[in-house]
C-alpha cells in the first residue's frame, strides 16, 4: 500500500495482518538518503514489511557499489523488518537479473521481487526460475505483476516463488476454494 495509508490500515486492522508499504515506488530513482528516511518513517508509523524499488539506472550503468549501498541503507533503516527489493525484470537482461539478485542478498535484504506492475510486463515464469536459481533455495522470491488467477499462482510457486503479489487476491481465493471444493 502507499505510505499515506499505513497508519489508517494499522488502526483498522489492529494487528490482524502484516502491513507492508513501499519506498521510492515505482521508479527507484531517488537518492539513498531519501530512501532511508522514507524507510525510517514507515517503521515509525507501524509498517511490518518494506518493499523498495532498486535503482535500475545505476544497475544498468554497472554501478554495483551504489546499488548495494542504496539497498543496505534501506535495510538498516528498516530495523529488522522484512525488505523486498523490486528489480523490474522486464527491464533487465538475464546477467543483470543475476547481478541484481546477488547484490540484494549481499546488502541484507530478504526478497527479490519481479515487478512493480507499472512497466510493460509483470512477472514471467522464466524470470522467477532464473531468480530462484540465482538466490538459492533459502532466499525469498516474490512474483508480482499481472498474476490474476489461481492457476497462474500455482505456476509461479512451482517456478520458485515463495510469495505472490497480486491485486486479484479475492478472485484467486474464490478459484482456490472452488477448485479444492472448500468453502470460506
Amino acid at each position: 500500500m502507499n505510505p499515506c495509508w499505513v497508519e489508517r490500515a494499522r488502526t483498522i486492522l489492529a494487528g490482524q495482518i502484516q502491513i507492508c508499504s513501499v519506498v521510492d515506488f515505482p521508479l527507484g530513482a531517488s537518492g539513498t538518503r531519501t530512501k532511508a528516511l522514507a524507510a525510517e518513517d514507515l517503521v515509525r508509523i507501524g509498517c511490518d514489511e518494506i518493499d523498495m524499488v532498486m535503482n535500475i539506472g545505476r544497475l544498468k550503468s554497472n554501478d554495483f557499489t551504489y546499488v548495494r549501498s542504496d539497498i543496505a541503507a534501506v535495510v538498516a533503516a528498516a530495523q529488522g523488518r522484512v525488505v523486498k527489493v523490486i528489480i523490474e525484470t522486464c527491464l533487465l537482461s538475464e546477467p543483470e537479473m543475476k547481478e541484481a539478485a546477488r547484490i540484494i542478498q549481499d546488502a541484507g535484504a530478504h526478497f527479490v521481487k519481479t515487478s512493480t506492475g507499472f512497466n510493460r510486463e509483470g512477472a514471467r515464469l522464466e524470470d522467477v526460475r532464473l531468480l530462484r536459481t540465482a538466490v538459492g533455495p533459502d532466499f525469498g522470491v516474490k512474483a508480482s505483476g499481472g498474476i490474476r488467477d489461481y492457476k497462474s499462482c500455482l505456476q509461479f510457486i512451482e517456478a520458485g516463488a515463495n510469495r505472490i503479489g497480486t491485486s486479484a487476491g479475492e478472485a484467486i481465493m474464490k478459484e482456490y476454494f472452488k477448485d479444492e471444493q472448500k468453502s470460506f
